[in-house]
């Protein structure tokens, strides 16, 4: 593959940051030991191991042959960028949940599953002191579409993540 691995089309594309790649270009250098530019399925597992990230045998060889466009068995630094994508945007994604989780909890204090639409518009409030009325007002009706007076979880996270 010829793409610029820090181009921004190529950054979006995979959900990942500068920073994330340039870190994850020393990890693949340091192994690829050869130099010829690509490092072989075991290998790409050491490497997700040792940055902390779990994952299977099996699962990383599906992975790997999902990713390995040009089927030569190894990954080229683009694959191999895209493959450890899944795993850190999996991890944000989880880390994310587990913080709106944790704050949907902190308003659910009857531990009844919901919110109530009132204690939401203060949240909004809360995090956003510039909105008016008129735009909490608009948020809740689409937040709150069957006007239970009352959001879930689900709909909580919706409303977080966009």
């Amino acid at each position: 593959m010829t793409a610029n691995y820090l181009s921004p089309e190529f950054l979006m594309d995979v959900g990942l940051d500068k920073e994330q790649v340039v870190t994850l270009k020393k990890a693949f250098d340091a192994f690829d030991h050869e130099k010829k530019g690509a490092i072989s399925c075991e290998t790409t597992g050491t490497i997700l191991r040792m940055m902390g990230l779990k994952v299977s045998h099996e699962g990383l060889k599906a992975i790997v042959e999902d990713i390995d466009l040009d089927g030569s068995g190894q990954l080229e630094f683009e694959e191999f960028v895209m493959l450890s994508a899944r795993f850190l945007v999996e991890e944000d994604e989880e880390a994310l949940k587990k913080e709106l989780k944790d704050a949907f909890r902190i308003y659910d204090k009857d531990r009844n599953g919901y919110i109530s639409t009132s204690t939401l518009k203060e949240i909004l409030h809360e995090l956003d002191p510039k909105l008016t009325e008129e735009e909490l007002n608009g948020i809740i009706e689409e937040i709150d579409e069957d006007c239970s007076g009352t959001v879930d979880f689900d709909e909580f996270v919706d409303m977080m993540t966009g």
